[in-house]
């Protein structure tokens, strides 16, 4: 059973800002929402060439129902000085640790993040960074993408989870009234569990066969084999709940995402670094951890390297 939220007292929406770093699809669709319903928001860029064509643009621009609307929320760089009481991390798993080390200075010993990394890995470096800080991961079926710099177009209304063992928080109220569905999940790792392994069955895929989400259909044979090994993978890390129905569900999304790109297929397509490492290095590297015999999981994993290392691009 989940505890009640702590006195919304402690916590006056009207004094603590959302520091959001990452003005990628999600934390720019993160940033509009709330700032939008009247909170606080300062969006932090990585640099002052960055905060510089930021300002030029003039704000974030949110393409919803076919309407584009320009947002001039508050920013500020990597560099600057200010204190962050409450941060949500929307960068790349990658990134995530360089950038909470950067920004511990300025995160007291109250201070709260919600880590909205892909895949699994990223999230245990960054709370070793911030002893004393309370790191919050979060997953979300959330569907948005950039088609221009600070430009975001809200593709599909999703749901995000995120939790720990501990009490809520009163700012979920804030999330609520921001038009960001959410769940409290006491049994966060295994909603990213789920995700990563949802992730790991579509994402190399698309990338390997250089198609839509739908394109896997034409592959479903392949799907079908990696599913069951993701399943009992999650079966060993003490995840049965995530392996129940895997195949299922991936089909689902499959369908339901047909027309879509998958985030590393958009990567690697632009020549971008995946999150390889995060997907299917962590998956691998927990296989081989239990001693687990998962050769279409491993074999799936040296393919995408090899692709990867014949385009140039980084290949962890």
């Amino acid at each position: 059973m989940s505890l009640p939220p702590l006195d919304a007292s402690q916590f006056p929406a009207s004094e603590t800002t959302w520091h959001v770093l990452g003005a990628g699809s999600l934390g720019s669709l993160w940033a509009v929402r709330l700032s939008r319903a009247g909170l606080p928001v300062r969006l932090i860029l990585r640099n002052p060439e960055r905060l510089a064509a930021y300002r030029a643009a003039g704000g974030l621009r949110l393409v919803e129902d076919g309407t584009e609307r320009l947002y001039p929320i508050p920013a500020e760089s990597l560099g600057a000085a200010t204190p962050i009481r409450r941060l949500l991390l929307a960068c790349k798993a990658y990134d995530a640790a360089a950038a909470a080390e950067c920004l511990a200075p300025r995160l007291g010993p109250g201070a709260e993040l919600v880590l909205l990394q892909n895949g699994l890995g990223s999230q245990e470096a960054v709370a070793a960074r911030l002893p004393g800080r309370r790191c919050l991961p979060a997953s979300t079926t959330e569907g948005a993408f950039r088609d221009g710099d600070f430009r975001v177009v809200f593709a599909g209304q999703g749901h995000t989870w995120l939790g720990d063992t501990g009490r809520p928080p009163a700012w979920l109220d804030a999330l609520a009234a921001a038009g960001i569905p959410h769940t409290w999940s006491e049994a966060i790792h295994g909603r990213l569990w789920r995700k990563l392994a949802l992730n790991c069955a579509i994402n190399p895929l698309s990338v390997l066969h250089d198609c839509r989400n739908g394109g896997l259909q034409a592959h479903a044979g392949e799907v079908a084999a990696l599913c069951a090994e993701l399943a009992e993978l999650l079966r060993h890390c003490d995840q049965p709940a995530a392996a129940e129905d895997l195949q299922e569900e991936v089909e689902r999304v499959i369908q339901a995402t047909a027309a879509n790109y998958s985030s590393m297929h958009q990567d690697v397509a632009r020549g971008r670094r995946s999150e390889i490492t995060y997907l299917l290095g962590h998956a691998c590297r927990e296989a081989e951890r239990r001693e687990l015999h998962l050769p279409r999981l491993r074999a799936l994993q040296e393919r995408l390297q090899r692709h990867l290392a014949e385009r140039g691009l980084p290949v962890d």
